[in-house]
């Protein structure tokens, strides 16, 4: 009786501790099956899949939040999605549930859930989340009479005609528990007397016969493909293609539907497969093939062979290395590593494969599918630099998501890199770049042990290089995230009425609202618009950080900007209801408080000129800490003196007639600030776990390594701010300019060094600074710069503008070059 009542004091207790508990007991209660409430929790899990619903989002979302007491697995309404897509309800962070529902399922007896419908987002990070000492082992809540059901308790949907998750931020990636990896290999003895060889399949196809088995190997494994949509009945919508040789040739394999999550982490470039009851198919002619001419061996077109879980059902044996006999007559794994020196002699879209020593490695950002058929796609992508000692110039290479995030998310500096089935891509006017083919693996160092490249010759000539480094002197040459775009763009703009995609395109500018309004997390887009420069702004940052050798300055998360958006406003600490605010119209309402906040500014006038010429003088003549002093003298001109007196840090241009035409555009879209993400870090071993979380895409499940986010600010000399007026006039941006200072920038590789002038127009076309070196004693101030800026008065422009969603309601908006009409040839169709 005792024992009873201590276990029925306990469990009341329990449920007065749990948030969650109590609203569950709300939820059993109530009449109606919905209740308002404030259940402040921290989210653990955001998962993905596609949606059941014939219309609307093609995707739903499932999260696993905890009250440091029990986990709940609850559906997010789709009202609130576009939280999801904006990275604002995210893994690590707390939210308050407001208003939340029971979900009885109508096809499946004692199975239903919780759905969110309104929540408040907290801020960066969680506060509950480093207070719970293993998350794991807190028990999953369940409604009674509900203990039975598998979704509830396991790694798949609460939808029940969904069986799988996908990965978060793009389609290619395994996710969850179904993808198996590290079986051990068959040992058994295999009977090969009455194999079939790869040449006679193509005879056989379209005939009446009994497929004899294969014994083959794997010399090429594309990335994954899925092929879902609403309406489709197939419970695993994957495909996977290998191509596999045996001593007559080589053909496409492909691995289906179910056979995927089972096999796909399994089988690898090297492994051989013995592969009984399966079916011959004619070959998709529409897809990629890998470049295999330097296997020298014949390959059969025609067919392909189609590995199934049914009709007929598939029998694929992995025989482990040490069963695989010589007189078998299976042959090596080739391949075609090119260094650096060689790849100038490259044709374009030749093959490669490369190994080199990472340098840099860009954030992850995501690009929209081209193509037109089926839900939006995203493809996930990191620029990296790396170096192999063959050449001055680092490799560039534009890495995609090749389903192996484990390896994709653990890129960084100081790693051995190797990319399979490179492309070489060639720009006119900049240095060849690779790129993923569909075919593209890659392996970084704690991942090489056994690929069959390791005895390759040129791998290991790439070893006895790398022995001849000092770590301590590569580090001052490594970097990580920020902004990072390549190629730049042509000297002349060209707009192509033929073939619009081919070209960056020509918006207008009342279209750049719904380009921003329609970025989803870590999207980017490059569009163009047509306009005037009517106002540039230079901001120094103020809080000063030691550098090497120059002044630098510490960027804030966001750079201060003349309109500060008001936090009432912010989707972190307003509610999240079923009329969602977009980031738009965020961005608008800040337009709005810009034209009633900014401060008059006086134009420049002729004699800054006299003070530019006196500071370069005294560059020359005097040390460091005279220049510094020489900065602020009372010789210098009243003009700068009252700019410095309004704000120290803030230097200014603006053109003669923008105080009246600001006073009449309809839209102020005011993004121009720069962010901690848009600037590239030093890499350092004892900053690594943090530098990767930062330039990687946020997790789908939370990690106490999520907690420890100790980086420190990002320096950075200090940057402009453009607003670029319309053409029509009806519409203003303001956009961030990051000129290359340095040549140790990333940016800087590849980048056309011919001289020019510094002026503001110049630095604009341009990208950088001249003279380019490590140091940057000889470079203009910005107040030299600014002084050209007149120039820019009325000028018809043609500007290019990069944006990335950054998360929240961070949008970058940078411009990257701008041309003159002079600069501007428009293609036709023939």
């Amino acid at each position: 009786m005792e024992d009873n009542s201590s276990c029925s004091s306990a469990g009341t207790a329990l449920s007065e501790a749990s948030f969650l508990q109590r609203t569950l007991e709300r939820l059993s209660s109530t009449q109606c099956l919905k209740v308002s409430t404030e259940a402040p929790v921290a989210v653990i899990a955001l998962q993905r899949y596609l949606s059941d619903q014939p219309e609307g989002q093609p995707d739903s979302y499932d999260v696993t939040v905890t009250d440091g007491v029990w986990r709940a697995k609850c559906s997010v309404h789709p009202a609130l999605h576009h939280l999801v897509h904006s990275n604002t309800l995210r893994t690590g962070t707390d939210v308050s549930i407001t208003q939340c529902s029971f979900v009885y399922s109508e096809r499946r007896l004692g199975h239903g859930y919780i759905c969110i419908e309104k929540l408040r987002c907290g801020g960066e990070m969680s506060a509950l989340l480093p207070r719970i000492q293993d998350v794991a082992s807190l028990p999953m809540m369940v409604k009674q009479g509900m203990e039975r059901s598998v979704e509830l308790q396991s790694d798949v949907p609460l939808q029940v005609s969904r069986k799988h998750y996908l990965s978060l931020w793009n389609n290619e990636d395994p996710e969850g528990d179904i993808w198996t990896s590290g079986s051990p290999s068959s040992h058994t003895v295999l009977d090969v007397s009455n194999i079939t060889l790869l040449s006679s399949l193509e005879s056989c196809f379209r005939n009446t016969w009994k497929p004899l088995p294969l014994l083959v190997k794997i010399i090429h494994k594309s990335r994954l493909r899925y092929y879902g949509k609403f309406g489709l009945q197939i419970d695993y919508p994957f495909q996977a293609y290998f191509e596999v040789a045996d001593q007559s040739g080589t053909m496409s394999l492909v691995l289906w539907n179910e056979l995927c999550p089972e096999f796909y982490q399994k089988l690898s470039v090297g492994t051989v497969l013995y592969i009984q009851n399966y079916s011959l198919k004619q070959s998709y002619s529409n897809r990629s093939h890998p470049q295999m001419d330097h296997h020298q061996m014949k390959t059969f077109h025609s067919v392909e062979i189609c590995l199934n879980a049914r009709n007929p059902t598939s029998v694929v044996t992995v025989v482990s290395a040490k069963s695989v006999l010589p007189q078998w007559g299976l042959p090596e794994v080739s391949y075609l590593f090119t260094t650096r020196l060689q790849l100038d002699e490259l044709s374009n879209n030749s093959a490669c494969d490369v190994i080199c020593l990472v340098t840099f490695v860009g954030r992850v950002e995501r690009v929209k599918s081209k193509g037109k058929k089926g839900p939006e796609k995203f493809w996930t992508y990191r620029w990296i630099h790396a170096v192999d000692g063959s050449s001055d110039r680092p490799f560039i290479l534009e890495v995609f998501s090749s389903s192996q995030p484990e390896v994709f998310s653990r890129i960084c500096p100081m790693t051995y890199l190797v990319c399979t089935q490179m492309r070489v891509c060639r720009v006119e006017g900049s240095l060849p770049y690779l790129t993923s083919s569909c075919e593209t693996e890659t392996f970084i160092t704690g991942y090489h042990k056994g690929q069959p490249y390791v005895s390759d010759p040129r791998v290991k000539t790439f070893i006895q290089w790398t022995k001849t480094l000092k770590d301590n002197v590569v580090l001052q040459k490594t970097s990580v995230g920020g902004h990072y775009c390549y190629p730049r763009p042509p000297q002349t703009f060209t707009q192509s009425i033929a073939d619009a995609s081919a070209q960056v395109p020509l918006v207008a500018a009342a279209d750049l609202k719904k380009e921003m309004e329609t970025l989803q997390y870590r999207e980017h887009k490059k569009v163009a618009i047509q306009g005037q420069i009517t106002a540039v702004r230079y901001t120094k940052h103020p809080k000063s950080t030691e550098s090497r050798g120059t002044e630098e300055r510490e960027v804030p998360d966001v750079a201060p900007d003349v309109c500060e958006p008001n936090t009432q406003d912010h989707p972190s600490t307003a509610e999240q209801t079923t009329a969602p605010i977009s980031t738009a119209e965020k961005i608008s309402v800040r337009g709005i408080k810009r034209r009633i906040q900014t401060r008059k500014v006086k134009q420049f006038s002729l004699s800054l000129r006299s003070m530019a010429a006196k500071r370069r003088s005294s560059e020359i003549e005097e040390e460091e800490e005279e220049k510094e002093s020489d900065s602020g003298s009372e010789d210098a001109p009243n003009v700068a003196d009252s700019q410095q007196n309004q704000d120290s840090d803030v230097i200014s241009w603006e053109s003669s007639s923008w105080p009246k035409q600001k006073q009449e555009v309809s839209e102020y879209l005011c993004e121009g600030g720069l962010h901690q993400d848009s600037v590239s870090r030093r890499f350092t071993i004892d900053e690594k776990d943090v530098l990767l979380q930062r330039s990687n895409l946020q997790p789908t499940h939370w990690t106490p390594e999520q907690s420890a986010d100790t980086s420190p600010p990002v320096v950075c000399p200090g940057f402009y701010q453009v607003t670029i007026l319309g053409i029509n006039k009806q519409m203003a941006i303001d956009a961030a300019f990051l000129p290359v200072v340095s040549s140790d920038d990333p940016r800087a590789v590849a980048l056309p060094q011919d001289p020019h002038g510094n002026t503001m127009l110049s630095c604009l076309s341009s990208g950088f600074l001249c003279p380019l070196s490590h140091s940057q004693s000889t470079l203009p101030q910005p107040e030299e710069v600014l002084w050209s800026a007149g120039e820019l008065e009325d000028m018809h422009l043609v500007c290019i503008l990069d944006l990335c969603h950054l998360g929240g309601d961070r949008v970058e908006v940078l411009i990257s070059k701008v041309y003159r009409v002079t600069e501007v040839s428009k293609c036709t169709a023939l």
